[in-house]
């Protein structure tokens, strides 16, 4: 088993784009602990499908409040025991969706309650974004079958792209690893997903890496 290099890694992306297969598959073979945003028991996302205006505003609270509480505490620990961890998602990633659903007000004051929390938490050491085209991420996301996914507009998803890479540009002091997976499948394929673990060993310096594969 490799050690990991990274003690706080965040693999990211778009809808469908595989982050949360990955993440899981990396923190087993290293034995490292493990966070996944918890969603599924979300009562606002299969109504803000159905209707946005109405329901992103309580939608993105939710998801930035049980996003912070869990970050908070699986963060603390692993300060406390030293220990690893991969997760599937970084508190930001709120703030890039809420700019796409919410209303100028509504945005306004979700600014200032997400200023007030960011900064109370650890920032990854690697940032790994897995980019896929829109088609590519459409393909998994009717694979998985979600329900309340079925109706995803290609724009809402073109949105939340340019939503990540505006986000990029303004971190620079974060090493941020942007991957064109399009044609990688590391779920299946071992060679693929040997590229993946090759990448992660790579020594990093801070701002914004774009990789081919």
């Amino acid at each position: 088993m490799n050690t990991l290099k990274y003690d706080y890694l965040v693999i990211e992306g778009n809808i469908g784009s595989g982050k949360t297969s990955l993440a899981s598959r990396i923190a087993r073979d290293h034995s490292t602990r493990l966070i996944l945003e918890r969603f599924a028991d979300n009562p606002f996302l299969p109504k803000f499908y159905e209707n946005q205006p109405r329901y992103a505003f309580p939608l993105e609270l939710s998801f930035l409040a049980d996003r912070y509480s869990q970050l908070k505490n699986d963060l603390a620990n692993r300060e406390l025991f030293h220990q690893q961890t991969v997760s599937d998602y970084l508190l930001s990633k709120s703030l890039i969706f809420a700019s796409i659903t919410l209303s100028d007000h509504e945005l306004d004051l979700y600014q200032k309650l997400f200023n007030i929390i960011n900064p109370n938490l650890p920032k990854p050491d690697l940032l790994l974004y897995l980019h896929k085209d829109v088609s590519n991420l459409k393909q998994n996301i009717r694979k998985r079958g979600r329900e309340y996914e079925a109706n995803i507009k290609d724009e809402y998803l073109e949105k939340i792209e340019r939503g990540y890479w505006d986000f990029f540009k303004k971190q620079p002091q974060l090493k941020i690893v942007v991957v064109d997976s399009n044609k990688l499948d590391f779920v299946s394929d071992e060679k693929d997903y040997d590229k993946i673990k090759e990448l992660l060993q790579t020594d990093f310096v801070p701002g914004l890496h774009r990789i081919e594969m």
